[in-house]
């Protein structure tokens, strides 16, 4: 299973799910899924998160804190 930073990055820019929510137009309850590695993202889900976060995919996937 890959790790995802999501949780970290949203954290780190002082956003919460719901915020995060509006800014990718995925909803809170879906982020949360991923979040808790219970849901694997799809392609565009990750694009639209990266998107929203204003970082690249690779960091998604490679955080540093």
């Amino acid at each position: 299973m890959i790790t995802f930073f999501i949780r970290e990055i949203r954290e780190k820019k002082g956003l919460s799910q719901d915020e995060l929510a509006k800014l990718s137009g995925i909803s809170a309850s879906h982020i949360g899924y991923i979040e808790n590695g219970e849901r694997q993202p799809t392609l565009l889900v990750m694009c639209k998160l990266a998107d929203a976060l204003k970082v690249s995919i690779d960091e998604l996937y490679e955080y540093h804190k």
